[in-house]
């Protein structure tokens, strides 16, 4: 695998395309008494794409990002970018972190200091990491995906392929959303390429038999699962039977992009309904930003499809030793004692604070909890 070195930097015309779409933008009509019950609400969204316009600044984002350093290579035609960290402590344990849909590798910015030189941050050396944080294909800086069939599995394949060529023989694995899949099927696939994993999110797609609720905590979990699946789920439906029907508006307008990922950033992340209060704006338009200047959102959402015609998504148990850090205001995690059907669990976390986006949510929470598991597996 020969990889090259990265520096994200977006043509100028591409902002002043987008300065010029955002001005011109057609807003559509609201009920007078609406919030977010009904999608997206007018007036935030009209803020923070007022916000955008005038005063986001996407060079001081590139020059953040570009401090991490970064590559792209291509693995079996499938084009991969990457962040890089060599760690700084004595023996450092290599990590490969998975995001999610609708994150990127930004939502790691926080956590990827304290990984790999945890001495700096108050910690101790010897729980150094090497981190590496793809771009999922498809998504971002690596581009569309060109091919169908690019799945989860597929993914995780190429995942394992592209860690060894780094010259890890082991490592370990992390995700949350479909970086929890990818990493549950690489320790399910490689145990004996992956030391342990650790998730922040378990999918909710695992075969879990109906007779296996027999307790109050089993059935509250069905009770809200079945509410997402009838109040929270739809874009993953239209996600994963019509992506490119979706892809033409998303990918023409900034602000319709902006106002279907941003919508899942409140309805997903422990924000008591005040997004801001947990993202700041510049956040919550980097990744967006991710989105739009690579046009990559009708590949990213194609992963829906594509996992989807595969089956079922874990095939077997994991045996790998496995962690899960359980964020309050996650989507609807099974409890311990049907998870622990699928995967050999070692470590179970009641996190005080926290949703889905766990590394921009709650760094901290998440690093010590990723440094505790993984302690005595680093031998």
């Amino acid at each position: 695998m020969m990889s090259e070195p990265f520096t994200i930097h977006v043509a100028e015309d591409v902002l002043i395309d987008l300065r010029q779409r955002l001005a011109s933008t057609r807003w559509p009509d609201e009920l007078p008494d609406a919030d977010w019950d009904y999608g997206t609400h007018l007036s935030y969204l009209q803020q923070l794409v007022r916000y955008w316009h005038d005063s986001y600044d996407w060079r001081a984002q590139e020059r953040l990002l570009n401090t991490f350093p970064q590559f792209k290579t291509e693995i079996d035609g499938i084009q991969l970018h990457f962040l890089h960290a060599k760690g700084k402590g004595t023996h450092s344990l290599p990590l490969l972190i998975s995001h999610g849909w609708p994150g990127s590798f930004f939502e790691m910015y926080k956590i990827i200091g304290p990984l790999t030189d945890p001495e700096r941050f108050g910690g101790d050396p010897a729980d150094a990491f090497d981190v590496v944080v793809p771009s999922l294909p498809g998504y971002g800086f690596s581009g569309p995906t060109k091919v169908r069939g690019v799945s989860v599995a597929r993914i995780a394949e190429v995942s394992a392929s592209f860690m060894q060529d780094l010259g890890y023989e082991r490592f370990a694995a992390q995700g949350g959303d479909w970086g929890s899949a990818i990493s549950s099927v690489l320790g399910r696939s490689y145990p004996d390429k992956v030391v342990g994993i650790h998730l922040n999110f378990l999918p909710s797609r695992l075969n879990y038999k109906e007779e296996d609720a027999t307790n109050e905590e089993e059935r509250r979990w069905r009770e809200r699962l079945a509410r997402f699946s009838t109040e929270g789920s739809g874009y993953s439906r239209i996600q994963g039977t019509r992506p490119q029907t979706l892809a033409y508006g998303l990918n023409d307008s900034p602000v319709g992009l902006a106002g279907w990922i941003i919508e899942k950033f409140r309805a997903w992340s422990d924000c008591h309904g005040d997004i801001e209060s947990v993202f700041t704006k510049d956040e919550l338009l980097t990744n967006v930003m991710i989105y739009w200047v690579t046009q990559t959102i009708n590949s990213s959402t194609r992963l829906y499809y594509e996992t989807s015609q595969q089956g079922e998504l874990l095939t077997g148990r994991v045996e790998v030793p496995t962690a899960v850090a359980v964020f309050p205001e996650e989507i609807a995690m099974p409890p311990r004692s049907l998870a622990q059907q699928h995967y050999n669990i070692q470590r179970w976390t009641q996190m005080k604070a926290g949703g889905h986006f766990a590394a921009l949510e709650q760094p901290q929470a998440l690093v010590e909890d990723i440094r505790a598991f993984f302690r005595p597996l680093r031998n």
